[in-house]
């Protein structure tokens, strides 16, 4: 495995489990995800490529507008978008979770 393989793999780790670390419960009793980190590990990095499932540039998010990081995560949830990994990190958030996600990233968080 090379290095920089090795280097994106465990920053992915770490930042998945800091966001597991960081979950609270909501006011509606549900958990709700409060640490939007897991993105930055590929999603920050300027000129980040990846070898999943194919090679390609990872593009970055922040400053996007948030109904399009909305629209898009929910459409990896429902299978309209099919990137694997993205899928996978889709499936597992709630609406709310898509919210604050791209509210954040849209510098629109509060």
């Amino acid at each position: 495995m090379s290095l920089r393989l090795s280097v994106a793999i465990l920053g992915a780790l770490a930042a998945m489990a800091g966001a597991h670390a960081q979950e609270q419960k909501s006011a509606g009793g549900g958990k709700q995800a409060t640490n939007v980190a897991m993105c930055t590990g590929c999603h920050g990095v300027p000129g980040y490529k990846t070898a999943f499932p194919t090679v390609y540039h990872v593009p970055k998010i922040g400053g996007q507008q948030r109904a399009y990081i909305e629209a898009a995560l929910k459409a990896y949830r429902s299978g309209d978008r099919s990137h694997p990994s993205m899928r996978g990190i889709a499936g597992s958030l709630t609406d709310e979770d898509i919210a604050a996600f791209a509210a954040y990233y849209a510098g629109d968080a509060k």
